[in-house]
């Protein structure tokens, strides 16, 4: 399925948004910009915007990319190049099974990838396992608002709107359909919490933005 809207997928964003998706992902990155000496781990990396708001926030930092759809890092090589970014290696990996030594990253982000692993406990096992002691993870999600009136409007746009956008837009209304689905069956953003804290992060916390939406849970390693 990313395979298919790789194309299109920052067009979406950005029309999804309004643009806000990117000041999303600043904010992660400057809460991970804090993190030890070291390498960091952009897990789904998509086009490569997190990797890049990370090197931005922490430019003496190397961002390794890693994402299990390869058409996704072929969108992603020529805006790093664009860009003149050669500290951003990218590799096709799978989050529940990642290729690299425990203790190898100063942090491990991820924007909208834990709602799509088979395995989310194995997931955060696996970012915890890579992560040195005292790095950061951190996880940007989309999270229903919960919120009475506003919860509704959300989900009335989420769910009916977007696959229309995604039809006219992307030009593949199946995968925005299961965009808002996937939210749907997500855990809330205290339950993320919880499995973050049973998979061996310390210090676990979250804030909300986006009137709700959108959720960043951070952890210590």
């Amino acid at each position: 399925m990313f395979t298919r809207i790789a194309g299109r997928y920052d067009l979406m964003n950005s029309v999804m948004t309004g643009g806000r998706h990117h000041a999303w992902r600043r904010l992660t990155a400057e809460a991970v910009a804090a993190a030890p000496d070291g390498p960091a781990l952009d897990l789904a990396t998509g086009t490569g915007d997190l990797a890049l708001a990370v090197r931005h926030a922490a430019p003496r930092r190397t961002v390794v990319g890693a994402d299990f759809a390869e058409a996704m890092l072929r969108a992603a090589q020529p805006k790093l190049a664009a860009r003149g970014e050669r500290r951003v290696p990218l590799l096709a990996a799978d989050a529940l099974a990642l290729p690299f030594r425990a203790r190898a990253f100063a942090c491990v982000t991820s924007a909208f990838l834990l709602r799509n692993l088979a395995d989310l406990p194995a997931g955060l096992a696996e970012m915890r396992r890579v992560t040195m002691p005292g790095g950061l993870v951190a996880a940007l999600e989309i999270t229903r608002p919960g919120v009475p009136g506003w919860d509704a409007i959300f989900g009335l746009y989420f769910n009916r709107l977007v696959p229309l956008i995604g039809a006219a837009v992307a030009r593949d209304r199946a995968a925005y359909t299961y965009l808002p689905q996937s939210v749907e069956r997500f855990v809330t953003p205290a339950e993320l919490a919880r499995l973050m804290t049973a998979a061996g992060l310390r210090d676990v916390c979250y804030r909300r933005f986006a009137l709700g939406t959108i959720a960043l849970h951070i952890g210590r390693a």
